[in-house]
């Protein structure tokens, strides 16, 4: 079976000082996507840089507000972006296709698995699916975190062996890079090791500046089974180097063993879009932290919070007010207030459909 890998390149690698596309950067890494490519590696590539190529394109005619820059170069800069993208891959003799997404692509199930059989589709083919967010249309809450975030949902959804986050610094650092004393993260193991409070002391957007998100991405990636490396987009031949298994500076998050079925991870990445809480009691938290393959029964609820209709996703609440999984549930919220305490009911979340958090 062929090896597959999710790419994501910031905005930050493409783009130069004054905001415009780097297109020796740019070219670089494409060179290094198609070697891997030739070699059989199936690589799905998350770029950003829509709005950096817009903004060289065109002066506003007024001043504009923050959202509609952002679609007005976007728009603009998307087209530029795709068709770098198309004739750097044509020189190598290598086809690559288009996917915008916005987040409300990912909040039902069969716009996941559309979604899914497109991309697919294309590397059957031997096309190299090239993700990014529609920022055109995606405003306030349709927006993803930022790309980052999208790479993660991409790896899980087309079950990916290993995700390359791109950064314009080598991996995630003890401290600003800057400071002395600094030292970098090499491997990280999500289950053991917590390092997020000290992600998260710093504000510096030069030294670990969108490290946060990056670093929640790589760490539910992780816990799917997927090896999620952190690293410097500006060194040469930083990705061939990287699935070649040189020691390369980086950061490294450790895959648990187990991965997660479909459905499950589709529920897993669908907490942005749930509408309401379903709270239990101690003894059902305990039953569904287990090992067992169990529902989630009436019997064990003690409140439902929100207005939600059947198959909705929920969010599952111990008594300690701490979220301990996401499930698509069976009832309307009035239904399920109905049911609250009693035996012999349907499961409110059955086990396929839901998604603890250990």
């Amino acid at each position: 079976m062929k090896e597959r890998i999710v790419v994501k390149i910031g905005s930050q690698i493409l783009s130069r000082k004054d905001g415009t596309l780097d297109l020796t950067r740019m070219s670089a890494l494409v060179d290094q996507i198609a070697e891997l490519h030739k070699n059989n590696i199936e690589v799905i590539l998350v770029s950003s840089g829509a709005v950096a190529s817009g903004k060289s394109e065109i002066k506003a005619k007024a001043k504009l507000d923050t959202i509609s820059a952002r679609q007005l170069y976007s728009s603009i800069g998307q087209v530029k972006l795709i068709n770098r993208y198309y004739d750097l891959f044509h020189q190598q003799g290598i086809i690559c296709g288009q996917i915008l997404v916005t987040k409300e692509d990912f909040a039902t199930r069969r716009h996941y698995l559309n979604q899914r059989n497109c991309m697919s589709v294309m590397l059957e083919n031997k096309v190299i699916p090239i993700v990014n967010e529609n920022d055109a249309i995606s405003v306030n809450e349709l927006m993803f975190t930022d790309n980052d975030e999208l790479s993660g949902l991409v790896a899980a959804m087309m079950g990916a062996k290993k995700l390359i986050i791109l950064s314009n610094i080598d991996g995630i650092y003890s401290d600003n890079p800057n400071n002395p004393g600094a030292y970098i993260f090499r491997e990280i193991d999500a289950k053991k090791d917590d390092i997020e409070n000290c992600i998260q002391s710093s504000k510096s957007a030069t030294g670990r500046g969108g490290m946060t998100t990056k670093y929640n991405v790589a760490r539910r990636a992780a816990e799917e089974g997927i090896e999620v490396i952190i690293a410097n987009g500006r060194r040469d031949n930083i990705l061939v180097d990287l699935i070649k298994g040189k020691d390369v500076v980086s950061t490294r998050f450790k895959p648990s063993g187990k991965g997660t079925n479909s459905i499950k991870k589709w529920i897993a990445h669908s907490e942005g879009f749930t509408k309401g809480e379903i709270h239990i009691n101690r003894c059902a938290a305990e039953v569904l932290l287990s090992d067992k393959a169990v529902s989630l029964l009436p019997v064990g609820v003690t409140k439902i919070s929100g207005n939600f209709e059947a198959d909705d996703i929920v969010r599952i609440i111990d008594e300690k007010g701490k979220q301990v999984g996401i499930g698509r549930t069976s009832y309307s919220s009035e239904k399920a207030k109905e049911t609250i305490g009693k035996n012999n009911k349907k499961a409110i979340v059955h086990y396929d459909y839901l998604y603890i958090e250990k």
